[in-house]
């Protein structure tokens, strides 16, 4: 049963780091990608909010994460 657990925290762990990689290849790349298109420069700011809620997710997944393993030691 625990190995099913730890599978699920290891899933969940690669899924925010996952996030986190996204997030911030999108935000360095967002000046190309905008500049590239010809897109209008409020869509690199929409590029720089997706960026911030992939962080902030993956943030609270991490949280998550580490208020199990601290709840599975006591």
């Amino acid at each position: 049963m625990t190995d099913d657990k730890d599978r699920a925290v290891a899933r969940q762990a690669r899924q925010a780091g996952i996030a986190i990689a996204a997030g911030g290849v999108l935000a360095i790349l967002a000046p190309v990608i905008v500049s590239g298109l010809g897109l209008p420069v409020r869509y690199e700011f929409l590029f720089y909010l997706i960026a911030i809620a992939a962080f902030i997710w993956a943030l609270v997944v991490t949280a998550r994460i580490w208020q199990k393993s601290r709840d599975k030691r006591d």
